[in-house]
Formats: C-alpha cells, structure tokens, sequence
C-alpha cells in the first residue's frame, strides 16, 4: 500500500489591499440580547449542563411512532432536497402567516461545503456552557429526522416534532395554495425549525444552509453573525463550477453590519467574500490572522489544542473529534461565538476558559470519524466529496495506527466520485463498493467501474448490499493475523453511514 497523501490544506488567503481596512474595524452592531438577559436561566427545561447530544432511535411508544412516519411520509411527498427552484418566496410566505418566527431571536448564520455540521454543534455547545438556550437546524439526518432540529443540545422529541408539523401544517397548505409550486421538504422542516425556536423560545438560533446561501430557505434571517466554513466543489450544477462562483452563492449569508467569520479559503472565494462584506459594511475575522489554530497534538480519544480566539488565547482545550479540520472547526466556533457575544469589535476580552474547556470536551459529531466498534475497528465518517475525503484520510491517519485499512464505500450518483475515491487511494488498502437504500445512490457495479480505475482490479469488491458489504469489509480486516491492527472505514455518504451506524447497532 503506498504511503498516506500529505495534508491538502489551502493556505490562509492575502486578499487585495483594499479589503485590508475591513480587518478589525469596528461597528456599531448592538444584537438584541434582551431575551437573552431576561430568560436564559429561568426558561431552561432542565437543570445542569446540555445532555450529550446522541442519534435518537425510532420511539418507543407506538403510537408516537406511527405518528412520526405518517408525518416522515406526508413530507417525503414533497419536493426533495435535491429538487430546487432557486427561491426564498415561499418560505418567506411562509414566515409571514406564521407570524415571522425566525426574528423572535438572535442567531448565526453558517455556510460553506464541509464542516458546517460539527462547526454547528460546536458552536451550540459553546453557547449551552454560557447558559444560553439554543435552538440548531442542521442537515441532512444520520439517522432520524428530527436530528435536524435540536433544542438545548438534544434533538427535538418525536412528540414536539409531530406536534410542530400539525400547528403549522394549515398554514403550510394556505402557502401551497398560493404559490405556482408546493413548499419543498426543506422549505417546510426549515419553517418547522423556526417556528419550534420561536415556541421554546430559544435565546439564539444556530442555523446551517441546506444548499448554498443566497436562495437557500434557512436564509430568511439576519444573522449578526455568518460563518462560512471551508468552500471547495460541490452541487456544481447549482452552484458553479469554481470556488469563487460558489462562494459567488454563499455570499449571501453576510448580512447588513454583520461579523463574517472566514474559515481557511481558497484565494478566490476569499476575495468574493470580502467583497460583499465591503458591500455591506459587514466586519471581517479571518482564520490564519485574526484567529485560528495555534497548536494541536493527538491526544487519546481526540486531540489537545490551542485556539486563538478573537478575545485572546484559550490554552489546552481537549477535543474529542480527530483531525486537523475538526481542530480547525473549532476556531471557527469559537471565533464566532466571541463575535456574538461582541468579543473582539465592541469588548477586550476573553471569554471563560472553563466553560471554554467544558463545552468542546463534550462535543460530539456522529458520523465524522466515529468509532462504532472495536475488533477489528470500524469507523463512520460522512465525506462526500474529494475535500471532505481528504481531511478524512489526513485525520485517519493521524489518529489511527492501522496495519491494513478497508474501505467501504457507497456514493451518490451526483457527487464527484472519482474525486473522492482519488482522496482515499493512498490509505485504502481494499475497499468495498456498496450502495445505500435510496434512489440517490449510485449503482454498485457503476461505482466499481470506478474504483477499478482508481485502485486496481485486485483492491476492489462489490456487495450492493450495505449488509453484505460491511461484513465483507470486517472479515477482511480480520483474515489474517499479520492484519491484527486493521480496520474499517465506511464512507461516501451521510446516508450510507446513517445505515451503516443503524446496522451497527448504534440505532
């Protein structure tokens, strides 16, 4: 097997002069944190620190579960997350019968292509230790859907998450009604997602795009604060096919007076952020010179990192995700949460290292480098594309000592396959093409063709079924006692790993 790939990181940006005055620059920005002041410690549903934010199961209670699949159907009805008419018309309908949910409360903003779901959680977690009320839409799902909506640090319970659907079903119909085309899947579980914050009611919302920014149905907010995490090339068919084009899109997050917290970025997108951060008078903190990673080393379970944040430096923070882009990730969150909270622009300070440390030692990230068994090692990770298949492969070799590593991988049909496959050559020594149980995913026998291009005939093995191929992928790490350190690596796909993780027992 040859030697693992080198990080393929991009450099910190230098943007033009011009954009230099940004940097720093103070504004009058003054978010309304009255509610938060008023009712953080007072309305939270429990006492003590978040609870570790887990994939929940299907219910328990049958009938609740019945109920939560007539509503999984009615929605599955809809338009699906793939099936877009660049619009925020509808959902801005929707907002405005609903009664405009999603300005009863302060948020942030995140977009980019990879790492924005961790990033998401971290922040959250980060905002719980300083008793704050969060509300968190992310997406896709692992496993449930009412992952998407989380309330405090937990996923919203199935209860809530029906009753949510039936308070706003009527006005969805009205919206429907109205409009030349019916609410999409997203469009609704976003007006679902505002209006269950609304009704808690948070303190902040922590909102993750769906696809892109500028028409993306989360993004009838004003966020105080846009994050964009990491760009590279995905959904090029909707977005453009460069960095720059996409983040052309992404763009659209930066609000009026706004804080940008600008992960690491290619060159070119960099520019075409902080050209619309001119636009609008937002002020800019970029990773690599405002704040960033300062020092990191793997530690058991994670790693061990330094983080300059906008308010100073924050010492010996442990982080239970691998991987440099996870330690990255946290930067991110934390840069932003300092921006909320005025850190950096209106305040010189820094924020409490304790519950700095508290907060990202409880962090979890299912599915990004997830261990799910032992003997032989088997871990999940959601890379879709060649960039979040690089940052895997970096963080699995980093962090791991196997001998021999198999792959098993089952892909959607619109993703840069060969791409991603490229990215895990160097550490795969076998792998096990699959697909998953929807209509998305790319045929078995199609993926191989692919795989024997990139790995070889001798390194590639079909099992179209995700069964079959993971108990093809655990036999061979175990075949043989050379390969006592070997292990598994399942891949391509947050759906193939939800499946996976549910086959796994971890349902």
């Amino acid at each position: 097997m040859s030697e693992p790939r080198p990080s393929d990181r991009h450099d910190a940006s230098q943007p033009d002069d011009t954009f230099e005055e940004i940097v720093g620059e103070e504004t009058q920005r003054d978010p309304d944190l009255a509610v938060i002041e008023a009712g953080s410690r007072t309305l939270r549903t429990y006492g003590g620190a978040p609870q570790a934010d887990v994939v929940p199961a299907r219910p328990a209670d049958p009938e609740t579960d019945q109920a939560l699949r007539a509503v999984e159907q009615e929605l599955a009805g809809r338009w699906g997350e793939t099936k877009l008419e660049p619009s925020v018309t509808r959902i801005a309908a929707l907002m405005d019968v609903l009664g405009e949910p999603q300005r009863a409360y302060p948020s942030i903003h995140i977009t980019g292509t990879n790492g924005k779901t961790s990033t998401a959680r971290m922040i959250e977690a980060l905002l719980n230790a300083f008793e704050l009320r969060t509300g968190r839409y992310t997406s896709p799902h692992v496993q449930s859907i009412t992952e998407r909506i989380s309330l405090d640090g937990s996923p919203i319970a199935p209860e809530r998450f029906i009753e949510t659907y039936e308070d706003i079903k009527p006005y969805v119909e009205m919206v429907d009604a109205q409009q030349p085309y019916r609410l999409s899947f997203f469009e609704v579980l976003t007006g679902m997602a505002y209006a269950a914050f609304a009704d808690a009611p948070v303190d902040v919302a922590v909102v993750e795009v769906g696809m892109g920014g500028t028409w993306d149905a989360t993004n009838v907010i004003d966020s105080t604060v846009a994050v964009v995490t990491p760009i590279s090339l995905d959904h090029t068919d909707r977005l453009g096919t460069t960095p720059a084009e996409i983040a052309g899109e992404k763009s659209g997050v930066i609000k009026q007076g706004a804080t940008v917290i600008l992960a690491q970025q290619p060159v070119d997108a960099a520019q075409v952020m902080l050209k619309k951060a001119v636009e609008v008078d937002a002020t800019v903190a970029r990773e690599g010179m405002e704040f960033g990673v300062t020092s990191r080393e793997v530690a058991v379970g994670g790693q061990l990192v330094t983080l300059r944040g906008l308010g100073g430096e924050y010492e010996e923070i442990f982080l239970p995700l691998y991987g440099a882009h996870q330690a990255h990730n946290a930067a991110v969150a934390l840069a932003a949460v300092e921006a909320f909270f005025g850190i950096g622009a209106e305040q010189a300070r820094s924020l409490d290292i304790d519950a700095i440390r508290k907060a990202f030692a409880a962090v979890v990230s299912p599915g990004r480098l997830e261990v799910v068994r032992s003997s032989p090692t088997v871990v999940l990770d959601a890379a879709h594309n060649p960039a979040g298949g690089r940052a895997a492969a970096d963080g699995i070799s980093e962090a791991f000592s196997f001998s021999r590593l198999i792959g098993v991988v089952g892909t959607s049909g619109d993703k840069d396959v060969r791409g991603l496959l490229e990215a895990f050559e160097p550490i795969f020594a076998e792998v096990v093409v699959t697909q998953n149980s929807t209509d998305r995913a790319m045929d078995a026998d199609e993926l191989a063709a692919i795989a024997v291009e990139v790995f070889g005939d001798d390194r590639v093995q079909v099992e179209p079924r995700l069964d079959d191929a993971l108990e093809a992928a655990i036999t061979l790490a175990e075949e043989d006692d050379e390969y006592a350190g070997a292990g598994v690596l399942v891949t391509g796909s947050v759906i193939t790993v939800g499946e996976a993780r549910l086959l796994l027992g971890r349902g």
